[in-house]
């Protein structure tokens, strides 16, 4: 099975919360909304600044899936 590099995820327990979920290295769940990251890894301080680095990108590209994802289901 080939998951994709994002995911969207929800709960009714937090109806404000826009989830996406980060399944290639380094993987983490955003919420959108408040930009609070849960890191699904354990990160050695070797990879702490390349991550440092990539996040904004990651970042970026997670809201990006997001907004693509609404748009397609509003058509």
């Amino acid at each position: 099975m080939e998951i994709p590099k994002f995911l969207m995820a929800d709960n009714t327990d937090c109806p404000d919360a826009n989830f996406v979920i980060h399944t290639d290295f380094p993987r983490f769940i955003i919420d959108l909304v408040s930009d609070e990251i849960e890191w699904l890894e354990d990160i050695d301080q070797s990879d702490k600044a390349d991550l440092e680095a990539e996040l904004p990108s990651l970042i970026e590209q997670a809201s990006e899936f997001f907004d693509r994802e609404v748009a397609r289901y509003e058509e």
